[in-house]
């Protein structure tokens, strides 16, 4: 089992940016890939970047050149630093973790950008 835990949402203006921070625990060795999504009211759960243990990363064309996923193995962290925010990144950040070919979610963030 692998539990995750966020931190870093809320309310920025356009232009704004803000980090997101995930930390994982329990059976994290196991663990063999990080990323985050998000999900706007209505609308499905959309992948917004991964990384991988290596070190591979890929993120949606959306938010290309505005945000960069990174991971700090040794915390156990993965981080999303959202910079350039517009309004249409509004939604809940969920973390997400493979673990076995099992995804884990963290409780989600909510990130609102509004002027």
């Amino acid at each position: 089992q692998v539990q995750l835990v966020e931190s870093g949402g809320g309310l920025v203006q356009p232009g704004g940016s803000l980090r997101l921070s995930c930390t994982a625990s329990g059976s994290v060795s196991r663990i063999n890939l990080m990323g985050w999504y998000r999900q706007a009211p209505g609308k499905q759960r959309d992948r917004v970047a991964i990384a991988t243990n290596g070190g591979a990363t890929n993120y949606a064309d959306s938010v290309k050149g505005r945000f960069t996923i990174s991971r700090d193995n040794a915390k156990n962290t993965v981080y999303l630093q959202m910079n350039d925010l517009k309004p249409e990144d509004t939604a809940v950040y969920y973390c997400n973790a493979q673990s076995q070919a099992r995804p884990y979610w963290g409780q989600g963030t909510q990130v609102t950008v509004s002027s």
